[in-house]
């Protein structure tokens, strides 16, 4: 049975699917939003200095003036040391600084003896274990670690979701997230602290999989790109919810506290969110579908669908003479091994898991790098969820217009070549902020484009499989992103740089897949190859009509 056959009796975006979607699934994308990124400021690094107990009575700008060289950096810009001081004698420096010379040039220095002085008014995980200097990787190494349970999560994720339910998967991970998330906040050491954060890690982003999916499965063809753009527009508002957060709450205990407790509210969601009709079906789940069925028709106004049409379509989909599929095969155990299986969707496979790996990479990397573009970090990651708002203007006549592989495309292109430009404009700080939130809106419109096309192409019985794969690939990004990040920390454009070559790598390869718009979902593997990859078809744009002529084909046959 297809359920897009039977949505327009039933109604493909009806009252049913907006209270879901408004009071279900949109407040369940914020906990991806919140941990995926609160650990940037709960490991913030402010300005800092070598601690000199002898010179605590003084004002800091002149203890440091006293007691700190200068550097040069890389830029060739000259800055207080972090990491060393002067190797001298400082008693009684308190009495005779006001005769105090200066300190000569050629003065030996030292690494900091007595700890640091941090030049902020908050506390973070840096300031309270003093993870500067020589440890400075660690804090680097928190991010790595959480992408890396973030992988193991998302594989495990697939399987829970394709295997016991959307529904089920969702709150086992709510679950996790929120054990783990509020552990965080009582971490007596840093290896305490990474343990938690690999917990918190290990469902982000899979958590956000099911608002995403469920969504999806819930309405019509030409319903997608809008619950699409809710989406992620909810998840940008995360994004900026919580750079407020950040900033009003300056200690990283309280403010770990306050990104993950009201998530525990979700939990009272489990008994108004429906598992997804789409996947009970795929199942061989008939008569759980057909409850599910009959209440969203009932909700959105039409009483007028019987039982007996249900039955009718559900009992017609095993003997139809199109599917070549064996009677049993909802009952089939689904590996990642059938995602391979068949020439196209084998083909579909690698190039989304490419594509979901490059988005991933830039989108986690620009909005990891937003607080050391320098001045206000809060007010940079305000920005940088910010600039995402604008992006949904562009896109949502564009996927219905242009259809999704133009739109993927041109959004990847356009945010890589920003990022590439700020080589040209390095020394220029404003225009590369400038640069850095064009790229950043140029991936913000690719990774709302590639989800929901994604989606569309890998077919119901592997699609939570399919997703979880190509993102479980993605997850690499976060990875060695981090990485990428900390080795540039001493020239600002070296990670656009990187980033900008790979969207526009990615933006190239997008043309290779199939137009999907206001394509019916393909439901079994066999559906997945019958749209082959469009590698001569790339100056196609798709029209509107292409779903009536493909329903008046069907009818016709």
């Amino acid at each position: 049975m297809d359920l897009d056959e039977v949505l327009p009796s039933v109604g493909e975006y009806g009252k049913y699917q907006k209270l879901v979607l408004w009071f279900v699934l949109l407040p369940g994308v914020f906990p991806c939003g919140f941990h995926a990124y609160n650990q940037l400021f709960m490991a913030a690094t402010p300005d800092h200095w070598c601690y000199v107990p002898d010179l605590a009575q003084m004002e800091k700008e002149n203890a440091r003036n006293l007691s700190i060289p200068l550097e040069t950096t890389l830029d060739g810009q000259l800055r207080f040391s972090k990491c060393n001081m002067y190797n001298i004698s400082y008693e009684n420096a308190s009495r005779t600084f006001k005769n105090f010379d200066g300190i000569p040039t050629n003065t030996s220095t030292a690494s900091c003896k007595n700890g640091w002085y941090f030049d902020e008014d908050y506390k973070s995980v840096v300031t309270e274990w003093n993870l500067v200097c020589d440890r400075d990787f660690l804090v680097t190494l928190g991010l790595v670690l959480l992408g890396a349970s973030g992988l193991v999560g998302n594989y495990i994720f697939g399987y829970i979701q394709d295997g016991v339910g959307r529904k089920p998967a969702y709150f086992i991970y709510l679950l996790i997230q929120c054990i783990f998330g509020t552990a965080t906040a009582f971490a007596s050491n840093y290896v305490m602290w990474v343990i938690f954060r690999i917990g918190v890690g290990f469902t982000v982003p899979a958590i956000l999989g099911t608002p995403y999916v469920m969504a999806i499965e819930l309405v019509g063809p030409k319903y997608r790109v809008t619950v699409t753009i809710l989406i992620n527009i909810a998840y940008s508002l995360s994004l900026v919810s919580l750079a407020i957060i950040v900033w009003a709450v300056r200690d990283w205990r309280w403010m770990t506290l306050l990104t993950t407790l009201p998530f525990a509210a979700l939990f009272a969601t489990w008994w108004v969110l429906p598992e997804s009709p789409r996947w009970l079906l795929a199942r061989g789940r008939y008569d759980e579908a057909e409850k599910i069925l009959c209440k969203m028709a009932k909700v959105n106004g039409n009483n007028s669908l019987s039982k007996d049409f249900l039955q009718k379509h559900i009992a017609s989909k095993p003997q139809d003479a199109d599917s070549k599929a064996p009677a049993n095969q909802e009952q089939e155990r689904y590996g990642i091994r059938h995602l391979f299986r068949h020439k196209n969707l084998r083909w579909k496979t690698v190039i989304i898991t490419f594509l979901w790996f490059t988005n991933t990479s830039v989108y986690v990397g620009l909005s990891y790098y937003a607080p050391a573009l320098g001045g206000d970090e809060y007010l940079n990651f305000f920005l940088a969820g910010a600039v995402e708002f604008p992006t949904y203007l562009f896109l949502w006549p564009a996927m219905e217009r242009l259809g999704r592989r133009w739109t993927l495309c041109m959004s990847m292109i356009v945010g890589g070549t920003s990022c590439l430009a700020t080589f040209v404009v390095q020394e220029d700080y404003l225009t590369t902020l400038v640069l850095y939130c064009m790229g950043k809106m140029g991936i913000s419109s690719s990774f709302v484009v590639l989800p929901l096309m994604a989606s569309e192409l890998y077919p119901t019985v592997v699609r939570g499989l399919g997703m979880s794969l190509s993102s479980v690939i993605g997850m690499l990004g976060p990875i060695f992103i981090p990485l990428v990040n900390y080795l540039g920390s001493d020239m600002l454009t070296l990670p656009l740089i990187i980033m900008g070559a790979l969207l526009v790598a990615g933006g190239l390869c997008s043309l290779l897949l199939p137009e999907t718009l206001n394509k019916h979902l393909p439901q079994t593997l066999e559906d997945a190859e019958k749209s082959p990859l469009d590698c001569f078809a790339c100056c196609e744009i798709p029209q509107k009509e292409d779903l009536v002529s493909e329903e008046i084909r069907e009818t016709a046959i």
